[in-house]
């Protein structure tokens, strides 16, 4: 039988299975310990989707501490069936559009376990103190979710996770290095300081001359229109509803700083760059499409990810170098610390290496059933995990002018065909 008919008689009996037992899964879910808050999600590729609640400890070492709610999204395909876990850096909003569907769930017709990330969306403890956001707190979140859902979901379990995602499956693996079966990281970053100082330099010799040099060019032309853009800029912020730690000259250095990154990171292609001949409005539009102020506001969607990349996750910094002459900054150092953290910690978080480290040393001294997945052109990639000889489980996987986008579906088919192969050779051992 061809493989796309087996797919779809293994659809057709999982289907069978709901209405053969209409109301078995949310009986199961309801008799977890800790679950709260059932609700069924309509779903265009899980035959059942339900949203939970889990209970966690704010300190997993420290009862006292007190407690929170953490969201689950769980998409089913059979009690018999392996389970991904995934790991995801962020909110899960998303993950609730019917939609939805999670990459390794159809290729390997196996159940979905996504978890939103502590101090995201709903699973913000209140209080918020910000002192028990860390990556080991994360790592035992998911570990009770491991726990908890396994009684549910016997087979084997894999972690996945994209970007942040991707870090937070290294560093779950790291802690708890029997919990699943084997991960996939997508485009995940192993950084070693707040400002790591690979990515710059990466930056610098990405694609090709003449891309860079049309980059470089544009950002160059955008700072020399300063005395046009920055009313355009004030102007943009104050209809978005945006508040910023500092001034317009400073924001536009940053926007104009960022872009290079943004572009390579998300693979806008360089022919859509407008020419430097363009009007100041088109240049501007442009550059806002690219490299958005919101990302520098105050208070923004992203601060919790802010506050982990200044304490343990790790980031990246800006060249100035290119630009010196045409900025109102003479230096970008300690930006991320000093506009993008809540104000009560501005210059209050020293990074600590112990993360970077622990999972580095895992990666070193242990060969767990590991699949990574990067892009050749996003900056990210200038962090990717170190490949170690002798390895027969670490298979690190470059998308050939992929970026922040790599997935295994839009890998080239021959390197498609082998990680599926590998993917199901894990699963069938």
């Amino acid at each position: 039988m061809r493989k796309t008919g087996i797919s779809l008689l293994l659809c057709l009996l999982a289907l069978l299975t709901v209405w053969a037992n209409p109301n078995e899964l949310e009986a199961r879910l309801q008799a977890l310990k800790g679950i709260s808050g059932i609700e069924r999600l309509e779903s265009e590729t899980y035959p059942e989707k339900y949203v939970v609640r889990i209970t966690q400890q704010v300190d997993p070492k420290d009862p006292a501490a007190g407690t929170f709610t953490q969201r689950v999204v769980i998409g089913h395909r059979g009690f018999d069936r392996p389970t991904i876990i995934v790991t995801e850096g962020y909110g899960a909003a998303y993950a609730l559009n019917p939609k939805y569907q999670e990459e390794l769930t159809k290729l390997l017709d196996a159940n979905l376990v996504f978890v939103e990330y502590r101090y995201f969306l709903e699973s913000t403890p209140e209080p918020k103190n910000w002192d028990y956001l860390t990556a080991e707190n994360s790592a035992y979140d998911l570990h009770h979710v491991r726990e908890t859902f396994g009684a549910l979901y016997p087979e084997k379990w894999v972690s996945t996770g994209i970007s942040k995602g991707g870090q937070t499956t290294m560093l779950y693996r790291a802690f708890f290095p029997d919990d699943v079966d084997f991960s996939v990281p997508y485009v995940g970053p192993l950084c070693k300081a707040t400002e790591d100082g690979r990515h710059e330099p990466f930056l610098r010799k990405v694609g090709t001359k003449a891309e860079r040099k049309r980059i470089q060019a544009f950002q160059k032309e955008v700072l020399k229109r300063r005395s046009e853009m920055e009313p355009l800029l004030d102007r943009f912020c104050q209809e978005k509803g945006y508040t910023f730690r500092i001034g317009m000259p400073e924001l536009l250095d940053y926007c104009v700083l960022e872009y290079s990154f943004a572009l390579w990171q998300w693979g806008t292609p360089v022919a859509q760059i407008p020419s430097t001949q363009a009007d100041t409005q088109t240049l501007f539009d442009h550059l806002m499409r690219i490299s958005s102020p919101d990302y520098f506001a105050e208070d923004g969607a992203n601060i919790s990810f802010f506050v982990q990349a200044a304490r343990e996750l790790g980031y990246y910094g800006y060249d100035v170098k290119p630009f010196k002459k045409l900025l109102s900054i003479s230096s970008a150092q300690g930006y991320l610390n000093r506009i993008m953290l809540p104000k009560e910690l501005v210059d209050k978080v020293p990074f600590r290496p112990d993360l970077y480290n622990k999972v580095y040393t895992f990666l070193r001294d242990n060969d767990p059933k590991m699949l990574f997945i990067y892009g050749e052109i996003d900056p990210w990639s200038a962090a990717m995990v170190p490949v170690f000889k002798g390895k027969q489980n670490e298979k690190v996987y470059i998308q050939p002018r992929g970026s922040h986008r790599a997935r295994i579906s839009n890998m080239p088919e021959e390197l498609k065909a082998e990680i599926l192969t590998q993917l199901n050779q894990w699963l069938a051992e």
